[in-house]
């Protein structure tokens, strides 16, 4: 039976049999994971699906793709929308209106452009570049504690922690360590910012052993994405 066929009831209930198995091993409660599912490309119905499941975090990489799919769904009693995707200083406002948490803050123009004035604090985690490569985006380590310290000056965001995606030419699980030492790096700063994204669907395991509060779990879950036109 392909992924596609199986019932989504049932593959979410696998991924979380496994969170808790990884989490068990790691020494921690799955209760103090958060398991965000990624609908990307996918309609909006699946997130009306996912809600019905008991699934209350829901996440978004692309800026139009999750203002359609707020829009559409409506109002649903405590659902969260997280925007984990790359984001321009000129979407910044309108995704900032749509959503609970960015998790891709990188770079100072990008605070100042979330940061509204007379608005609640918008929860946000700074992405980090786990790479040598400029162009994965997030900000590179180096330069971390500079952006955390402009960030403590921005009264209309709550900084909650990092976030990163591994590389694709190393183990997750040492770039998850090296993450999370980045996660100490902001408590400095913020204390309380012990939040830390990290994991998808083909690591999540090594991120949950590496101290991951927060999952970004798409086709294990969603199934294999739509082919779009």
């Amino acid at each position: 039976m392909s992924g596609s066929e199986v019932p989504l009831a049932d593959r979410l209930a696998s991924v979380d049999d496994r969170i808790a198995t990884a989490a068990r091993q790691a020494g921690r409660s799955a209760e103090d994971i958060t398991r965000i599912v990624v609908t990307k490309f996918h309609p909006a119905a699946l997130v009306d699906d996912l809600y019905g499941l008991g699934v209350r975090d829901v996440g978004e990489n692309r800026v139009q793709e999750v203002l359609e799919k707020v829009a559409e769904v409506g109002d649903l009693t405590d659902l969260r929308w997280h925007f984990v995707g790359q984001l321009q200083t000129n979407k910044a406002r309108a995704v900032r209106r749509a959503v609970s948490v960015i998790h891709s803050l990188d770079r100072e123009k990008l605070a100042d452009a979330l940061d509204v004035e007379g608005e609640a604090p918008l929860d946000v985690l700074i992405q980090v570049n786990l790479t040598d490569d400029p162009g994965r985006g997030g900000v590179a380590p180096e330069n971390l504690p500079a952006l955390a310290e402009h960030a403590a000056g921005c009264a209309g965001l709550r900084v909650r922690g990092v976030m990163a995606v591994a590389p694709l030419d190393e183990a997750p699980a040492a770039a998850f360590e090296r993450l999370a030492g980045h996660a100490s790096t902001v408590r400095r700063v913020f204390p309380d910012a012990t939040w830390i994204s990290a994991g998808m669907t083909g690591d999540f395991e090594a991120a949950i052993h590496a101290g991951a509060t927060h999952l970004r779990i798409g086709t294990a879950i969603t199934g294999p994405r739509p082919v779009r036109g």
